[in-house]
């Protein structure tokens, strides 16, 4: 009998050897320089992506993913589906896209919907922007002619936001958050500028409005002037606090702000044709190359947070964008093509190579230049690695259309008016009452007071007493009274106490904020945040809750885009370059003084 019972063991270690060989043989052997190899990984890439989003499923919110993920990455994502159609040709995904982009515009067709507003900043919006000027510029199906157009958008969301340009802290900027009671809207930040910047360039060059380009002109000098782009190495920085009026400088370095700044200046330097802009994009060019790392100095690296693996869900998909913009530059700024397409090459083969993740066997994780798969996998993983291998596919599609060279979408160059200065959003709305439904409405609490009565007297009833009923309420009567006399005295010292820790607490800058720093046991060990089940669950049009239901529990979104422990644990700082304080600008209480 004992060889019988080592058959099961024998069995189980050839199954998992035969599984561990199925998985490794699934690895994609990309060849960059085959445009089948590309299109038919990028084929499979994509599915896998989409696997995560439910949006168009019944009981599903178009335009939403399921936690963790925050609504920007919804947008972000949306804009790689348009990018997979125009890279492939493949139309699999459009009417998924179409719908999600045109659900989440929101009542003003600027994208500021009801449930999202409370919590919104304007880099979120920023990249629902970004995705519809894609659709504009490669004339991704156009909506039915009764729904806003992608051009249309792209211009509601650049009209908010130059609205919101704040001159009264670090001489302008865009703060990061919209609303004033979100963590995080006294910090300026360099992807807000970024969104703002690179969507304002790319308008200029898509309808040829000088006024578009003036604001992308304001905004580089306003990050130069500020030094959120050092103009010694090009690098640009993560932020600054508008309580030292940003001199002090958030050091931190991140894919997604160079890329969006590059993004900017090639669609700037195609609209001028000018030296400067070539030699703004060029430096900003030689300066990404601190996110490539590896032996040869090629493989796209999160270097503020991956050698340390301390990604967040949203950094882990923050190469996306790096790699979109990198490829989308070579279109517009074609003597670019030799530096960028090799760092691009050599970061999709061995982004390819390290998808062997999930049940599936194929899934791809966050470390390009380990050659191996770290074991994780999400959206922004997948995200990454789609866009990365599209790239190679540039060279042969076709160029961005403008106004003028066949593009379709129509604009509007008014639109968002309705939301401009705007420092609310938006909540229900009712009807006012009249006479007659203040009278239905008195009728009906009378009768709900007295039903309530009536159930307390016979609740409170003792059967088993002699005393008849009108006995026995008197009874109750007096104690009734005695009690609510003692409650209220005590209610009353305890509203007062609570009076007082309010105080206390406003005076301390204490208070439950939607977007708060998560504590270290909010995260998990790769320090991806996950929010309650209620983060995504509302539609659209929703009204806006009186209180933050965004995300339940504890869990909160992280006030920057920090590696957990900054500043403070000295192992987070080893891969970024720190900056030393700004002297820009008077300080904000030398600002008020004068």
């Amino acid at each position: 009998m004992q060889p019988l019972r080592r058959i099961p063991l024998l069995g189980r270690l050839t199954v998992g050897l035969l599984l561990a060989a199925g998985q490794l043989a699934m690895a994609y052997n990309l060849d960059p320089d085959s445009p089948e190899s590309v299109k038919s990984i990028s084929k499979q890439m994509a599915e896998d992506l989409v696997a995560f989003y439910h949006g168009n499923e019944p009981g599903g919110t178009p335009g939403l993913l399921p936690d963790p993920y925050y609504w920007w990455e919804a947008g972000a994502m949306l804009g790689t589906l348009i990018d997979y159609w125009y890279y492939t040709g493949d139309d699999t995904y459009n009417n998924l896209t179409q719908q999600a982009l045109l659900f989440q515009v929101g009542e003003t067709n600027d994208y500021m919907p009801r449930n999202q507003t409370r919590t919104e900043g304007n880099d979120d919006q920023g990249f629902w922007g970004l995705s519809v000027m894609s659709a504009a510029e490669f004339n991704f199906p156009n909506p039915p002619l009764d729904r806003p157009q992608w051009l249309a958008l792209a211009q509601a969301v650049f009209n908010t936001q130059a609205a919101r340009w704040d001159t009264e802290y670090c001489n302008g900027g865009l703060r990061w958050q919209i609303f004033t009671w979100n963590n995080g809207y006294d910090y300026k930040n360099s992807i807000s500028q970024a969104c703002f910047f690179a969507l304002g360039a790319r308008l200029a060059l898509y309808t040829g409005n000088q006024t578009y380009a003036d604001w992308a002109e304001k905004t580089w000098n306003w990050m130069i002037d500020v030094k959120f782009i050092n103009t010694s190495n090009w690098y640009v920085y993560d932020g600054a606090d508008v309580e030292t009026n940003c001199t002090v400088l958030t050091p931190y370095q991140f894919t997604y702000n160079a890329g969006g700044m590059i993004l900017g200046a090639a669609a700037m330097y195609n609209y001028t044709e000018s030296k400067t802009w070539k030699d703004r994009l060029d430096n900003l060019v030689t300066g990404s190359k601190v996110f490539f790392t590896g032996p040869k100095n090629d493989i796209m690296t999160e270097v503020a947070c991956e050698p340390v693996s301390t990604c967040n869900v949203d950094e882990h998909s923050f190469k996306a964008y790096l790699s979109r913009w990198l490829a989308s530059i070579t279109k517009w700024a074609p003597h670019t093509n030799d530096v960028v397409m090799p760092l691009l090459r050599a970061s999709s083969i061995a982004a390819a190579k390290q998808c062997v993740g999930g049940d599936n066997g194929r899934m791809c994780g966050l470390v390009w230049n380990e050659d191996k798969y770290d074991g994780t996998s999400g959206v922004g993983q997948q995200m990454a690695a789609l866009e990365v291998t599209m790239a190679n596919l540039v060279g042969n599609s076709s160029a961005p259309v403008t106004a003028h060279s066949g593009g379709t979408s129509q604009g509007d160059p008014g639109s968002g008016g309705d939301d401009i200065g705007r420092n609310q959003p938006k909540g229900p709305e009712y009807e006012p009452l009249d006479g007659g439904d203040r009278f239905g409405a008195a009728i009906l609490t009378l009768l709900l007071l007295g039903s309530m009565v009536g159930t307390m007297f016979f609740l409170f009833l003792d059967e088993a007493s002699g005393k008849g009923p009108l006995v026995q309420f008197k009874g109750f009567h007096s104690s009734a009274s005695a009690a609510i006399a003692t409650l209220a005295a005590g209610g009353g010292m305890a509203a007062a106490a609570a009076a007082g820790r309010r105080r206390g607490e406003k005076e301390k800058g204490v208070g439950i904020n939607e977007k708060s720093v998560a504590t270290s046991g909010d995260s998990g060990s790769n320090g991806s945040l996950r929010g309650s089940s209620s983060n995504n669950n509302s539609a659209e049009a929703a009204p806006a809750a009186l209180e933050p239901v965004r995300h339940g529990g504890v869990s909160r979104r992280r006030v920057s885009n920090m590696p957990i422990g900054w500043p403070h644990n000295p192992s987070v700082r080893n891969s970024v370059v720190v900056a030393e304080s700004s002297s820009a600008g008077a300080s904000a209480e030398e600002q008020r003084q004068q």
